[in-house]
């Protein structure tokens, strides 16, 4: 045997090993997408009644979302007609409940003077009104008088 027969040998033996390397590689490569193929098959099996009832909620969800709106939208009318008859009600017997009610004060007040005692004068200290029963009270330190 000669340098070129040996060499010749050994690119085969490598070429060999290098095809069995590859071939193995493309069985295991093809045992992967099989695999990768059963899964997603499933996935789309499971997804599609998932995504179907996703698309009933969200459309259930629209409808009372429609629904609420219609009666927020009640509720704020309700409310505004509300404070327009509270403001007019309170314009139109506030004035004279407060002027009835002043007038009953008056003549509580008038007939509660009428039997009772002159009330006793008071006397002004330094801004303060003082009933006439303290005004010769206690003196201060301060004050030698």
């Amino acid at each position: 045997m000669s340098g070129g027969e040996v060499a010749g040998i050994l690119v085969a033996v490598f070429w060999a090993i290098l095809v069995s390397f590859l071939a193995l590689v493309l069985a295991r490569l093809a045992q992967t997408l099989k695999a990768t193929t059963k899964m997603v098959a499933e996935v789309s099996e499971q997804a599609v009644p998932l995504l179907a009832d996703a698309s009933a909620t969200v459309r259930s969800a629209h409808t009372q979302l429609a629904r609420v709106d219609a009666i927020a939208a009640d509720v704020q009318e309700v409310t505004a007609n509300a404070s327009a008859l509270s403001s007019t009600v309170s314009s139109a017997f506030g004035g004279p409940l407060v002027k009835v009610a002043a007038f009953g004060y008056g003549v509580r007040r008038a007939i509660g003077k009428k039997g009772a005692p002159a009330e006793p004068a008071r006397t002004v200290v330094a801004g303060r009104s003082l009933p006439a029963t303290r005004r010769g009270g206690r003196r201060t330190r301060r004050s030698k008088d």
